[in-house]
Order: C-alpha cells, then sequence, then structure tokens
C-alpha cells in the first residue's frame, strides 16, 4: 500500500491549499480515508475522516474551514484547507486501514506564515 501526499507548501494566514493523497495497493474505494497533522512539539491529531459510503467527520476545531472529499475513479482523498491559520502549520498526513494494519503517507508540510 501507497500513500502518496501532494500539495503543501508556504501560504500567508487567511489563505487556502488544497492537499491531494493519491492511493495504490488497496481497493481505495472500500476504505475509509483520513487526514492527520502533527505539528513540531505536538502528538499527531486526526483533522478529518470520510468513509466509503461518504460520510464524513472533522475535528471540531477545524470544521468550517476544512473539507474532505474523495474521487474513487481516481484513488485520491483531497483535503480543502480554507482561512488558514498559523497554528495549522503541521506536517499533514493521509491514512487509511485495515483491521490488521495502519497505512500512512509521507506527510506534506504546510507553513501558514506571513
Amino acid at each position: 500500500v501507497q500513500l502518496q501526499a501532494s500539495g503543501g507548501g508556504l501560504v500567508q494566514p487567511g489563505g487556502s491549499l488544497r492537499l491531494s493523497c493519491a492511493a495504490s495497493g488497496i481497493i481505495f474505494s472500500r476504505n475509509s480515508m483520513a487526514w492527520y497533522r502533527q505539528a513540531p512539539g505536538k502528538q499527531r491529531e486526526r483533522v478529518a475522516l470520510i468513509t466509503t459510503g461518504g460520510g464524513i467527520n472533522y475535528a471540531d476545531s477545524l470544521r468550517g474551514r476544512f473539507t474532505i472529499s474523495r474521487d474513487n475513479a481516481k484513488n485520491t482523498v483531497y483535503l480543502q484547507m480554507n482561512s488558514l491559520k498559523p497554528e495549522d502549520t503541521a506536517v499533514y498526513y493521509c491514512n487509511t486501514w485495515t483491521p490488521n494494519m495502519d497505512y500512512w503517507g509521507q506527510g506534506t508540510q504546510v507553513t501558514v506564515s506571513s
């Protein structure tokens, strides 16, 4: 299983970014997908999750600014991030899982700074 995240970068406060995560080695449509992030010195936290049926869950503090979506035809999950704040600075990881294994992408750095 490979999860290839992309789309990170440096953005000013108030700006937007869209992260992508391309998955291979799984039947994508049968897997729930999630985005996590980890800021320096902090624990990894889940940002958003999307199920196979399109059910979505967000971290309470991010609801309204971030949007997760998936394109099963492209085996890709997205994270649209708007109104970015300096505290959103972190490495963002995509994740999926089976009953026996967690799979992680390599992470993409998002830096929000003026």
